[in-house]
């Protein structure tokens, strides 16, 4: 499929589908927990942000990594300054500052891997933000000066994530609220001398 046959194809569908190489991949909807991640992560960058030149968009707003071609539809995109589209129908962001994902155990290693491979191509991307839905768990990876990556990660329900190119805080406490999270069957196993 060309790029302007999946555009139509994307224009006129009930589905949403990611693009790449000529191949295009239907998105299914998340899970109760994977909702409220992406509600509540939502509601703190749009409180945090609107008086500010920024903007967030859920996860209908198409991206394009333009150097790649890749098409995709993050949980969350935080562009600032000027948005800037692939075309006139304003429907494909081609400049997020911040794209933030919400894994599920199916798609987290795509997440980590071919995903996030297309999103560095993106020159203006500063952040990209990880979020697990079965642990509290946020990694977060922000571009360095050198055009490096580094990785931080915050488990702790008291711990905040610091968004420093958009001058925001995501606390763990607001991204997980009211969101069950299923006590690890690892960490319930009896100690031997009992």
């Amino acid at each position: 499929m060309t790029i302007p046959e999946y555009l139509e194809l994307e224009r006129t569908s009930d589905m949403k589908h990611e693009y790449f190489a000529g191949t295009i991949y239907a998105i299914v909807g998340g899970s109760v927990q994977h909702n409220l991640i992406t509600g509540n992560t939502y509601a703190s960058l749009h409180a945090q942000l609107r008086k500010r030149n920024c903007n967030v968009f859920p996860s209908d707003m198409r991206v394009k990594a333009v150097q790649t071609g890749l098409y995709t539809y993050p949980d969350i995109t935080v562009v600032c300054g000027q948005r800037q589209f692939e075309d006139e129908r304003e429907d494909t962001l081609v400049n997020p500052i911040v794209i933030i994902e919400v894994l599920s155990p199916s798609t987290e290693s795509y997440g980590r891997g071919k995903t996030f491979q297309n999103y560095r191509t993106m020159l203006l991307l500063r952040e990209y933000i990880l979020i697990a839905q079965d642990d509290y768990r946020v990694e977060h990876y922000a571009r360095q000066s050198d055009n490096t990556w580094v990785l931080s990660e915050v488990v702790d329900l008291h711990d905040r994530v610091e968004l420093t190119s958009i001058q925001c805080v995501l606390a763990l406490a607001d991204i997980y609220e009211k969101v069950e999270i299923a006590a690890d069957d690892d960490n319930n196993i009896p100690d031997q001398n009992d």
